[in-house]
């Protein structure tokens, strides 16, 4: 495997020195694939065109969790009117 691991890594820098950036992002990918588990081979057939890297600064400060975006067109639900919160319950078990 760390055979591999440096064959894809000359790969990539070859890619790189070539001005081929594309080539080296699917290398630098797949590297990350092998790091993480994958075969060699489930690396060089993976799909890795639509994964979005994860940018500096779209976590929290001492948090591992990343901010939710919400989706498009998501709109919160409307707040609870204070005037009328829980008022019909406490009516019933005073009563009672």
């Amino acid at each position: 495997m760390t055979e591999t691991l440096a064959e894809l890594q000359r790969m990539m820098e070859v890619a790189a020195e070539a001005m081929d950036f594309e080539r080296a992002r699917t290398l630098r990918d797949q590297i990350s694939l092998v790091r993480g588990g994958a075969t060699p081979e489930e690396a060089a057939q993976a799909e890795t065109a639509g994964l979005r890297r994860q940018q500096p600064g779209a976590m929290g400060l001492g948090t591992s969790q990343q901010r939710v975006t919400p989706p498009p067109g998501w709109k919160p639900p409307p707040k609870p009117d204070p005037m009328t919160r829980g008022k019909g319950r406490r009516r019933a078990r005073d009563q009672a």
